[in-house]
């Protein structure tokens, strides 16, 4: 069976139309690149560049990514934040505890969690959708670093507060332990 394919091999790349990439050797063939034409779509400057500009991120995408979602930003949020995420599908508005940022460029997602009607609920929003039409901070979560750590949390992603709803409350009535 190797022999067929290994003749096979050898009949498809000798022609005269395939070139030697390396000159020590007449085993290694590469065929020639294929020349393509430019569809009428590219020739009228319209194809990739629209398809670019349809999938980058709006101007205020690119401003919330650089403050609100940075790593070293003053202005960012931190896990254990209160957001009110406004919205244009159902539900409008969701008001919950910021458990983690997941940084992915314009793919950056966050995830929220509140309690309601004695059901926990957690909401995936990324942050590149044109779907989020706002977001707002209820409630700063406190940085611990330095000296002052007193009130802040200390994990960059907050899945312990599934299994314990007591302190999840705390964290949104404000209260300190």
């Amino acid at each position: 069976m190797s022999c067929q394919i290994s003749r096979l091999f050898l009949r498809r790349y000798t022609s005269e139309a395939v070139q030697s990439i390396y000159p020590f050797s007449n085993n290694v063939k590469t065929p020639p690149a294929p020349i393509l034409n430019p569809t009428r779509p590219l020739l009228n400057g319209k194809g990739l560049m629209a398809q670019l500009y349809k999938s980058l991120p709006s101007k205020h995408t690119q401003e919330m990514l650089g403050t609100l979602f940075s790593r070293r930003h003053p202005n960012r949020i931190l896990p254990g934040s209160v957001l009110t995420v406004t919205s244009s599908q159902a539900p409008t508005t969701f008001t919950g505890v910021l458990l983690g940022i997941r940084r992915r460029g314009p793919g950056t997602s966050f995830t929220l969690r509140n309690v309601i009607q004695r059901t926990g609920v957690e909401m995936q929003f990324f942050v590149g959708s044109p779907h989020i039409k706002n977001i707002q901070v209820v409630q700063k979560a406190t940085n611990i670093s330095g000296k002052n750590r007193k009130g802040g949390l200390r994990r960059a992603k907050l899945f312990y507060l599934r299994t314990s709803p007591d302190k999840m409350s705390q964290i949104s009535t404000n209260m300190k332990s």
